[in-house]
């Protein structure tokens, strides 16, 4: 319980000032994401509603504001399974768009984007442990099917079963 108090905070905190960061250098970011952001939408631009936002500076802003309100959630243990799949959802695309280490040619660079890369990976990881913590009770699932399991033994116990006799034996 204590150790779920101060990692959470301390996994939300880079989140939260990376949302700040976000908002303090939109047109930087936006940059950064605009070649990924291309990649990914070209293909299906055509097909996508109008109300869905393709402009990397409303997509940037949006992470910023994920950033900050999942990261506040998670910091402060409020919804923090949903927080950190926010989190994890917002991780992805940061790191592909900021840390593709693979297209530096320097040696220097590409060591620097790759550590970070790593290291947003360590992240993910800790968001999908966040993710999937239960607190020590039972999952959903396990819940579900312990409950669906005691439903069936108690109609069945409800229920007689009659035998059926076939006829000439």
């Amino acid at each position: 319980m204590l150790i779920r108090r101060l990692a959470r905070p301390l996994l939300a905190s880079i989140f939260v000032w990376g949302g700040i960061g976000t908002f303090r250098d939109t047109e930087g970011h936006a940059q950064a994401a605009k070649p990924l952001l291309e990649r990914a939408t070209s293909p299906v631009r055509d097909s996508l509603p109008e109300e869905i936002p393709t402009d990397p500076h409303t997509l940037v802003k949006i992470d910023g504001a994920v950033k900050i309100g999942a990261g506040v959630l998670l910091g402060l243990g409020k919804t923090p399974r949903l927080a950190a799949l926010l989190l994890s959802g917002s991780l992805v695309p940061t790191t592909l768009a900021a840390h593709s280490f693979w297209e530096y040619e320097d040696p220097e660079q590409r060591a620097a984007q790759q550590t970070q890369f790593l290291k947003n990976l360590g992240l993910l990881g800790g968001l999908l442990m966040t993710a999937v913590d239960t607190k020590g009770k039972p999952s959903v699932g396990y819940r579900a099917r312990h409950g669906a399991h005691r439903v069936a033994e108690q109609t069945q116990r409800a229920v007689p079963t009659k035998r059926c006799k076939r006829k000439g034996r």
